[in-house]
């Protein structure tokens, strides 16, 4: 294991190892050179939220565990996929973490959500809570569909980000359904009529010269993730072209899932490789300092990433995409069009208008989980669940 302490002069050291290859480094939608912008790719990737196991952080539910060491590495992984949507939601994807400089109120703010409390919106403690409902016991290993599950809804209470939280099901895309989640309508005879909103409210569609407009339509910022099933006890090599693709697009979030036995959070591809941060490493849970001030350097994964061969990847995933406003929603619907185009990939889901006729209604699933359709999804989609083993470390 590195050490989270390394210095700047052993990373550029250490980097050399990332392989001297034409190909382009991609990174949550970002594209890199390794010849001309080590730098920039290594930064990139140390300013993304690390969540690792944690040691003496207070127990969960009060009595439960006070580790989440040899269980908690799906959990981790979702908070670090939830993460990099909030970092994007409040300070943007162009934000970097650079060690020792003074970091903005919002960063503290996206940072306290994940800390190991219980009062913390996305804690270790709220998602093993949660998942209790989902039909986990705390302590017990999840897969990406619970875990998702479980943060769209902690997700409710988070009022800061007031995120739209989408989870396509089935395999499919409801176009139809995420503008109902995202779009609320307010009356209004023209943007000059309107009362002044709070300015984190955004406003889309018609250009401010159009004249008045009827109404304004406010786009809350979503969270779509999606999960999927890539082949039985392996990936289907059909669908390695579409997955690089979705570390391409800007909307990228990254992708939760890993290999048997463990989770990793994806955040990119080079070549052959998928980049990933690790969350099997324990820490000790972090306290503020008597000043408040919460010591960050922990979070942050300041040695090379680790990569592995696509083709090693477990087919039990879940992708995940941000899109601040309508505009971003409906560019990555074109980009999701445009790449069932490509030849030699297969689409790993499908983007549909409406929802077909035979699909059952999701709120009615989620009011009778003993409901048949429910089962089969559970089972479908938590299956990777039975080849996962708790290790004992």
């Amino acid at each position: 294991l590195f050490l989270a302490t390394l210095t700047y002069d052993t990373l550029r050291f250490e980097y050399e190892d990332f392989p001297e290859t034409k190909e382009p480094v991609w990174i949550l939608g970002r594209k890199y050179s390794v010849f001309t912008e080590k730098e920039e790719i290594l930064l990139d990737v140390t300013s993304r939220l690390w969540f690792t196991y944690r040691k003496n952080f207070p127990a969960i539910g009060g009595t439960g565990p006070t580790s989440d060491t040899g269980w908690g590495c799906m959990l981790r992984c979702g908070q670090m996929i939830f993460a990099q949507a909030l970092v994007c939601r409040h300070l943007g994807r162009d934000w970097r973490w650079i060690k020792g400089k003074r970091q903005m109120d919002n960063y503290f703010n996206v940072l306290n959500a994940f800390i190991d409390k219980k009062d913390s919106y996305y804690s270790i403690h709220q998602i093993a809570q949660m998942g209790v409902g989902e039909g986990k016991s705390i302590g017990q290993w999840y897969g990406p569909n619970t875990v998702a599950q479980v943060l769209k809804k902690l997700a409710t209470f988070d009022t800061w980000s007031s995120l739209a939280v989408h989870i396509a099901m089935d395999n499919t895309v409801v176009m139809e359904e995420i503008r109902r989640l995202c779009q609320s309508h307010v009356p209004c005879a023209g943007a000059a009529a309107c009362p002044a909103l709070d300015s984190d409210v955004l406003y889309n569609g018609c250009p401010e010269d159009v004249g008045l407009r009827e109404r304004l339509t406010l786009w809350k910022p979503l969270v779509l993730l999606i999960p999927l099933r890539l082949g039985l006890t392996e990936i289907n090599e059909a669908y390695i072209e579409t997955l690089k693709h979705c570390f391409m697009m800007p909307q990228s979030l990254g992708v939760i899932g890993g290999k048997p036995n463990s989770a990793h959070y994806f955040i990119g591809y080079v070549g052959e490789e998928l980049i990933y941060l690790d969350p099997h490493t324990t820490q000790p849970a972090v306290e503020p300092s008597d000043s408040g001030c919460l010591p960050d350097e922990s979070f942050h994964c300041q040695h090379p990433p680790c990569r592995m061969s696509i083709a090693e990847l477990d087919p039990s995933i879940a992708v995940g995409f941000f899109c601040n406003t309508e505009a971003d929603f409906n560019d990555w619907c074109q980009q999701i069009k445009k790449l069932s185009l490509v030849r030699g990939a297969l689409p790993m889901f499908e983007l549909v208008e409406r929802q077909p006729s035979h699909f059952s209604n999701p709120d009615v699933l989620n009011l009778t989980p003993d409901s048949s359709d429910a089962d089969r999804l559970e089972r479908f989609f938590d299956s990777e669940d039975e080849d996962f083993e708790i290790l004992s470390l």
